[in-house]
């Protein structure tokens, strides 16, 4: 199947989701971020994506929670089966909710969401062998703005992608990830 007709039900799905997630006038991203990262036995992603924040803050807890959208394309590469590596490309867009120390004014945060992705072909490595294309992402992280305007970010995530035992076999895979994002 070409990769433009495979990809197109994550295509229309991902536009639902950001038009109903994104709480802007206007769909212009707020900025962009690059991370890599690894996930056992050889597994390895590199990552690129735009980012869009929401409109919308609470106050909880002595902190302000906020949010953004993400989407993002993702280059992922694990072992072949019989030897080699093999290269799988990935879609997503994942909501990520951030809590910020100190009324909001803090650089650290924490952040976590859960998103959708959908990947070229199936996930099929010498270990490891997904049994859907789509798949969830479940993210846990932290991180640090930096800058007089605080328009740089320096993050650590941990990523789980599963199909949530839609179809089994369900393995998942966890990458360790190294995110850098700037603010336009």
């Amino acid at each position: 199947m070409p990769l433009s007709r495979s990809l197109l039900p994550i295509s229309a799905a991902c536009a639902v989701l950001l038009s109903a997630s994104v709480h802007a006038a206007e769909l212009s991203p707020s900025g962009y971020f690059l991370q890599g990262g690894f996930a056992e036995r050889s597994a390895y992603s590199v990552t690129g994506g735009l980012v869009w924040n929401w409109d919308w803050r609470t106050q909880l807890a002595g902190g302000e929670i906020t949010a953004i959208t993400e989407a993002s394309i993702s280059h992922w590469s694990g072992r072949a089966i019989g030897g080699g590596r093999d290269s799988f490309i990935q879609l997503g867009l994942q909501p990520i909710f951030r809590y910020r120390f100190n009324q909001g004014a803090s650089p650290w945060f924490l952040e976590g969401g859960i998103g959708l992705t959908v990947t070229d072909k199936l996930y099929v490595t010498s270990t490891k062998t997904f049994s859907t294309r789509f798949n969830f992402a479940d993210t846990l992280g932290f991180g640090v703005s930096m800058g007089p305007r605080r328009d740089s970010e320096l993050g650590l995530r941990l990523t789980h992608y599963s199909n949530a035992s839609i179809k089994r076999p369900n393995p998942g895979e966890n990458f360790l990830q190294l995110r850098y994002a700037k603010t336009f």
